[in-house]
C-alpha cells in the first residue's frame, strides 16, 4: 500500500495558487469538445494523493477501469467545474472538504448517486440531495508540544486559546479550508458575533501560519507550543519520526465543542459526465468495505462506512464526542470567509 509519509501528504496538500496536475489522457480529453463513453474514467481530485491512488489501483484491479486524475485543491477545482458546466471532461469528483461538494450541488451540477451508495455511510455525511457523499472523516484537534504544554492545563473550549493567556502560544491557518469550516461551527453553535471575535483574538494573539501542517510542524520542532490542525497531519508526522521520539502530542477537546469538529472527504458525479454508468461504480467502490480498506491505509482518516476501522491508532471515533454540527449545516463556508475578510485575517 502506499506509504504515508509527511512529504507525500504535503506534496498532495497543495493549496491556493498550486498549478493544477494532469495526466496526459485527461489533458488530451479536456481539448475536445466531446469525450467517447469508452475513455478512461475523468477524475478531478482535491484530496491529498496517496488515498487517491490508493482507491484508483484497487478499483481498476477490480473493474478492470482505468481512471485518469487531474489534481489540484478542492476550491480550485469547483470553480474549474463551474466555469466549464457542461462541457467540462470531468466525469466525478473527489473533494478533500465538503464545502466544495456543496457548492456545486447548489450549482445544480451534481448527478445524485446511488440508493445502495447512500446506504453505505451515516446519512449526515452526505448530501441531503442525495448528490455527493461523504468517504472518509477528520477531526480538528489542538496539537502541542509535551516539553511546553501540560495538557491538563489546556482549556476547556478552542474559543479560549484567542486571549492574552496564549499570547503567542497558538499557530493557526487562515487559509486551510478545514479551519474555515471550524468557523462556520463557531458561528453555528455560537453565533456570528462570537465567531468574529475569536478570529480578531486570533489574529491579535496567535501566530498565523500557511498551512495545518506548517503549524503542526512549528509544533513538533518547539517554535510554537500549541496549534490547531487536523488529526492525519500529526498522524503522518508521528509515523515518519516515530512515536517514541514524537515532541508533539493531540488533545481532543470533546464536549461538543467546535474545537473537535468533524469534516469529511467525499465525492460526486457530474450531471455532464460521458462515463456516469462507471463514475457511479467509482463512488460506489469509494464507500465500499473494500474502497474503505484502501483508503484508510493509506491515509489516518476515519472510514464512514461502518464496520471498517483504520490502521492508525486514532482516538475512537465513538469517544470524540465532537460539535453537533454536520457537513450540510456547514454549507459552502462562504460566510467563513467574509468573517476572515472582516477580522483582516484574508
Amino acid at each position: 500500500m502506499y506509504p504515508l509519509s509527511r512529504r507525500a501528504l504535503l506534496k498532495g496538500a497543495a493549496l491556493g495558487g498550486a498549478a493544477l496536475a494532469a495526466t496526459p489522457a485527461l489533458l488530451a480529453a479536456a481539448s475536445r469538445p466531446a469525450r467517447a463513453a469508452d475513455g478512461p474514467l475523468a477524475l478531478y481530485n482535491g484530496q491529498h494523493r496517496p488515498p487517491v491512488e490508493a482507491l484508483i489501483a484497487a478499483f481498476t484491479a477490480a473493474t478492470g477501469i482505468e481512471v485518469a486524475v487531474r489534481h489540484g485543491s478542492s476550491a480550485q477545482l469547483a470553480s474549474q467545474l463551474m466555469e466549464e458546466g457542461a462541457h467540462s471532461p470531468a466525469d466525478l469528483f473527489w473533494s478533500e472538504e465538503s464545502p466544495s461538494l456543496f457548492a456545486l450541488a447548489e450549482k445544480g451540477l451534481l448527478a445524485p448517486l446511488a440508493a445502495e451508495t447512500l446506504a453505505s455511510v451515516p446519512a449526515e455525511y452526505s448530501a441531503k440531495d442525495g448528490t455527493w457523499i461523504g468517504a472518509t472523516a477528520r477531526c480538528r484537534v489542538v496539537v502541542y508540544n509535551k516539553a511546553d504544554v501540560d495538557p491538563a492545563t489546556l482549556p476547556a473550549s478552542v474559543l479560549d486559546f484567542a486571549s492574552e493567556a496564549y499570547a503567542d502560544k497558538v499557530a493557526f491557518a487562515p487559509a486551510s479550508g478545514a479551519f474555515q469550516q471550524q468557523i462556520m461551527a463557531v458561528m453555528i453553535l455560537k453565533g456570528r458575533e462570537t465567531a468574529l471575535a475569536w478570529l480578531k483574538g486570533l489574529r491579535q494573539y496567535g501566530r498565523v501560519y500557511n498551512s495545518d501542517s506548517a503549524a503542526v510542524e512549528a509544533v513538533e520542532s518547539g517554535d510554537i507550543p500549541i496549534a490547531l490542525s487536523n488529526n492525519y497531519y500529526w498522524q503522518a508526522l508521528a509515523r515518519e519520526i516515530g512515536e517514541a521520539d514524537v515532541q508533539s502530542a493531540i488533545h481532543n477537546i470533546g464536549h461538543g465543542d467546535p474545537g473537535t469538529l468533524i469534516t469529511v472527504s467525499g465525492g460526486g458525479v457530474l450531471k455532464s459526465a460521458k462515463n456516469a454508468e462507471a463514475a457511479q461504480r467509482f463512488v460506489g467502490f469509494m464507500v465500499s468495505e473494500e474502497g474503505q480498506k484502501a483508503i484508510v491505509a493509506a491515509i489516518a482518516e476515519y472510514p464512514l462506512r461502518p464496520g471498517v476501522t483504520s490502521p492508525f491508532p486514532l482516538t475512537p471515533f465513538g469517544e470524540l464526542d465532537p460539535a453537533p454540527v454536520t457537513p450540510n449545516q456547514l454549507g459552502d463556508a462562504e460566510a467563513a470567509l467574509a468573517l476572515l475578510r472582516e477580522a483582516e485575517l484574508a
